[in-house]
């Protein structure tokens, strides 16, 4: 089942019946939020991008038709639907002058629930048609990606310009930047997005298998070739094949790669026969090509014709101003996940994060808020983030420091930390107790 991305609020003041729908969304692959109150239900609004809201009709103190106002005054783009243990013509009147797009009766099925889902992110998507169709509001967020600097919308707005042509994309970044993300991008927010999305890690396919696995093969063109099969051109067609690690690909590989992009055509191994092909190529690359080719790895030719749009993808230290809206994502998505609840994080904890280099890049953060959303209790704190990133060292402003002063003051900071703890201490150093007590003296 392909995984959905969008964000879905119900409120309701029945614990029961909030646990029944979380289920049945989660079991859709959606993100749940819940609510009790429309107070709360509120909160999270200002707090958390939904893409849906659920919610009852009759609730104690503030009744659902207000959230319905609020929502449409302060959320007009955001679909909503309406479920309702007390089924009447007027609540049923005033629902769909309140923009609610459907009216559900509890009790009602999981299909019946699923139908309701769809026909609403149909319709706000249709009140969206004017506008950019993966860009919100803030223009901070592009379809899976989030940012607000102006690395990211440089990126961006390339990817604006290629979306709707079939152009051949080459995305450059280091290992964790994203380039993954960007292809994606690219298809599921130009008009091609209806047609297959097929990526393809070529450094994980053995050399020996490339050929076959990407142009398929006819039965007996080598061992162990019982059948007819398509590769992940012919799979891909109509749509996008996103080749990422392109580099890896073997010089076979390469070749007809080469004639796929000139011809429009591919030759399965075993046949004779051409197929015409018609598909958009996004390679990608954390390898220096230009290298490749001086090695003789990579074929010159192939390089100019997969360069017709190049996109760089920067690394996050040089774009560290989007790191609170992708630390409030990562949130977003594992407190759900582990939680069950949108969690938070502290300026402290995020002020450490935004300091440090990242040589992972996003995929680094990710892992890191992962694990941060495991061992906290409600609120990320310093606490909860990894040594490394507690024993940062920073320069003072009157100047540098030397070594042996630097490495003075990291051991006590760390000393500090484990409360004079030498063990503990020399764990995080990564020396053994000899080496911390001689450095002591």
């Amino acid at each position: 089942m392909a995984l959905h991305r969008e964000n879905i609020l119900i409120v309701d003041d029945d614990i029961s019946i909030l646990e029944l729908l979380q289920r049945h969304l989660k079991s859709m692959e959606y993100h749940a939020f819940k609510a009790v109150s429309v107070k709360e239900a509120i909160f999270i609004l200002k707090d958390t991008f939904i893409d849906l809201l659920i919610t009852d009709i009759q609730m104690p103190e503030v009744d659902g038709l207000q959230l319905l106002k609020f929502t449409n005054e302060h959320y007009p783009d955001m679909p909503k639907l309406v479920v309702t243990g007390y089924p009447s013509v007027d609540d049923a009147l005033a629902t769909f002058k309140s923009g609610a797009v459907d009216y559900l009766t509890k009790p009602f099925t999981k299909v019946e629930l699923k139908q309701a889902i769809e026909k609403a992110f149909a319709h706000g998507q249709q009140r969206r048609d004017k506008k950019s169709p993966r860009i919100n509001s803030a223009n901070a967020v592009y379809g899976d990606m989030v940012g607000e600097s102006e690395a990211f919308h440089k990126v961006t707005n390339i990817i604006d310009r290629v979306k709707d042509n079939k152009a051949t994309v080459l995305v450059k970044g280091e290992s964790g930047t994203g380039k993954e993300l960007v292809a994606r991008a690219i298809h599921y927010s130009g008009k091609f997005s209806n047609a297959p999305f097929i990526a393809v890690n070529c450094g994980a396919i053995p050399e020996n298998l490339q050929e076959a696995e990407l142009f398929g093969y006819k039965k007996g063109a080598f061992t162990g070739a019982h059948e007819n099969r398509n590769g992940f051109f012919q799979a891909a067609q109509g749509g996008t094949l996103f080749l990422d690690e392109i580099g890896l690909a073997s010089l076979a590989v390469q070749a007809k790669l080469l004639r796929a992009l000139q011809e429009k055509e591919i030759t399965k191994l075993g046949s004779q026969k051409a197929e015409k092909v018609d598909i958009r190529i996004i390679a990608a690359t954390n390898s220096d090509l230009s290298e490749d080719i001086k090695n003789k790895t990579f074929r010159e030719d192939l390089f100019y014709r997969l360069t017709v749009v190049e996109i760089k993808v920067p690394p996050l230290r040089e774009r560290k101003s989007d790191i609170p809206l992708l630390v409030e994502k990562f949130i977003k998505k594992y407190g759900i996940e582990y939680r069950d609840r949108l969690l938070r994080i502290s300026p402290e904890a995020l002020e450490v994060l935004q300091r440090y280099h990242w040589p992972g890049n996003i995929r680094e953060l990710e892992n890191t808020i992962q694990r941060a959303v495991i061992m906290s209790d409600g609120i990320i704190k310093v606490k909860d983030l990894p040594d490394f990133l507690k024993f940062q060292i920073h320069f003072p402003e009157e100047g540098f420091l030397s070594l042996r002063e630097m490495e003075k003051n990291y051991v006590k900071k760390v000393l500090n930390h484990t409360e004079g703890n030498k063990t503990k201490a020399a764990e995080i150093l990564q020396i053994d107790r000899k080496t911390l007590r001689d450095k002591l003296k």
